[in-house]
């Protein structure tokens, strides 16, 4: 595939994707129309040798399956792992405030957002809403409000002259966005806002009793620099690793059994029914053993054993501006291929085995690849990767894509760095080495 047309591609599927759930969303949509068949996690499962699967939990994780030959625990799984969220501001539950004329919303940051770049961005509203129907029932659905809705606007620089030597943002008082400008009798209820939206698609909604809604910056992800050899969008951490990690389970060819695990809640620890530390990986490995091998205890450790993990999450690429920030020997490039991630501590779960592996792997597709190691001084983030490898055992291998102003409202990755990543996990879904 083409970069351009690769990386356009990329782009429209993030702009589809402003919430966990739309993500997920246009991830099974995607899958469905490559012939993957959805099977719900209460249901009992029919399996086939060579079938193509997908399983979702909370609607806002997903694994996708495609079975190979032989016995699981003979031959293992290849796995890529990536997440599905990315750091944001959340609504809170009653979020009117009424202030001067002005209707807010009251906000809470999710997960290590870089909150200065919130300021001054048109912004929308979307996420999941539990309704009552005219029966009386519950149901969930999706909205997304598309167009610009609310702004948080700075203070002028008039009125706080330092501003642009110190700044320090209070969550609770400096980030409810404007929403309305109307007189203290006129606030409408925010619930019955919400229910007018999701009734343009499921016209039985009588009123909305909760949801899970998240802003977002509307400005739409594109191609950038003179050459195009930039991507800007929000949310590349980590949409392009679910969306890189598709496309190469889709491209891939050969008799491995493969999986691709798109969870939730990474940026706030992965520690829930649908992160990677709770126990849906677990869950459906070990039906697919139940139902692909003889079920034993013995035959699924087999299989853990003979497993693989590619954990796909982006990587700090080194800032001309700030060169300082990174260890001399370990800076990578943005265009330069992806990124092997080491820890002494294990904040990442590649270790000179699964390294070797992946090396050899991205030489022989003509992958280059690069390598990033904290500054010695400076604590380290995490990934997926060393969660999974605590709670399964699995050999796994920590990777990104080099990125600029990670987790900002927009940040910035290589168009040809997607296309490497791609090769390489295309690769590794293919098996053989």
């Amino acid at each position: 595939m083409l970069a351009e047309t690769f990386n356009r591609d990329l782009c429209d599927f993030i702009q589809q994707s402003p919430t966990p759930f739309h993500a997920v969303a246009a991830l099974a949509a995607r899958l469905e129309q490559a012939g993957y068949v959805h099977l719900a996690e209460a249901e009992p499962w029919e399996l086939e040798p060579g079938g193509r699967y997908y399983i979702t939990r909370n609607d806002s994780s997903l694994i996708a399956l495609q079975l190979g030959s032989g016995p699981l625990s003979v031959s293992g799984l290849r796995m890529v792992g990536a997440h599905t969220d990315s750091p944001c501001l959340k609504i809170k539950p009653q979020p009117e405030l009424w202030r001067h004329g002005y209707l807010q919303l009251g906000v809470e940051v999710y997960g290590g957002a870089l909150l200065n770049p919130w300021f001054d961005r048109d912004l929308s509203l979307a996420g999941r809403v539990v309704f009552e129907d005219d029966n009386g029932e519950l149901g969930a659905t999706l909205i997304n409000f598309e167009r610009p809705l609310a702004v948080i606007p700075s203070l002028a620089i008039h009125l706080d002259r330092e501003v642009n030597n110190k700044r320090s943002i209070n969550a609770q008082t400096d980030l409810p966005p404007l929403l309305l400008q109307c007189a203290a009798d006129q606030v409408p209820d925010f619930r019955e806002l919400l229910a007018a939206q999701a009734r343009r698609t499921q016209p039985e909604v009588a009123r909305v009793l909760d949801y899970e809604l998240c802003l977002y910056d509307v400005n739409p992800p594109d191609l950038v620099g003179l050459n195009e050899e930039f991507i800007a969008a929000a949310r590349l951490d980590n949409l392009l690793s679910c969306y890189v990690g598709l496309q190469s389970l889709l491209l891939s060819r050969g008799t491995a059994h493969k999986l691709l695990l798109c969870s939730d809640h990474e940026e706030v620890g992965s520690a829930s029914a649908a992160g990677a530390s709770g126990p849906f990986l677990e869950s459906v490995l070990r039906r697919l053993a139940e139902k692909l091998d003889d079920g034993s205890e013995e035959s699924f450790q087999r299989m853990l054993r003979a497993s693989f993990l590619v954990s796909s999450d982006n990587a700090h690429g080194i800032h001309p501006n700030f060169p300082d920030r990174h260890d001399g020997k370990h800076g990578p490039l943005l265009n330069a291929g992806p990124v092997l991630k080491f820890n002494a501590n294990q904040r990442y779960a590649t270790n000179s085995t699964t390294a070797a592996y992946f090396r050899l792997l991205c030489e022989e597709v003509e992958v280059p690849l690069q390598n990033f190691v904290v500054r010695s001084d400076m604590g380290c983030g995490s990934t997926i990767g060393p969660l999974i490898a605590t709670e399964l055992g699995l050999p796994v291998l920590d990777i990104g894509v080099p990125t600029f102003a990670m987790h900002s409202i927009r940040e910035l990755a290589g168009s040809q760095d997607t296309l490497y990543l791609a090769r390489a996990l295309t690769r590794f879904y293919t098996g053989e080495i």
